[in-house]
């Protein structure tokens, strides 16, 4: 009974059975996990078919990282998630702030519906284009000398 609700769909990213040769489907709780992260890492309006799906995650890659701005960015992911997932209740979403990396960790916590199992994912988004490693030196551009010959 919980398996008709919850339904079956292609896996994401999209992965081929190498015994099969068949795309691979997830099922189940699964199946609800990867569509919260589809929601969160589709733009509004990149799908033709359907604009209204997936967040505006990405247009916070700028944000302020003040106490306001990160209480609104967990709201707006609350309620982007609670309107295109209906499998779903109990949803909590919480944001932390990692000191000086660069990101946030988002953490949803949530319960699916068909089976009343509870179930998380932490989704670290970062607010600089790539994670930055703390050692790492800065690349500078050294000219080569050509000397007139």
């Amino acid at each position: 009974m919980a398996g008709s609700f919850l339904g079956t769909g292609m896996k994401f990213p999209p992965e081929v059975d190498p015994t099969t040769g068949r795309i691979k489907t997830v099922s189940d709780n699964e199946s609800v996990k990867e569509s919260i992260y589809l929601i969160l890492m589709t733009q509004k309006k990149e799908r033709m078919t359907r604009p209204n799906f997936g967040s505006d995650l990405l247009s916070n890659t700028f944000m302020d990282l003040d106490n306001t701005s990160i209480s609104m960015f967990s709201y707006t992911l609350s309620e982007t998630i609670r309107e295109q997932e209906p499998r779903i209740s109990n949803l909590d979403v919480s944001v932390e702030n990692v000191d000086n990396k660069g990101m946030l960790i988002v953490n949803i916590d949530y319960t699916v519906a068909g089976s009343n199992t509870p179930d998380n994912l932490v989704f670290p988004f970062y607010l600089n284009a790539e994670p930055v490693e703390e050692n790492q030196e800065p690349e500078f551009y050294q000219p080569e000398i050509v000397e007139d010959v």
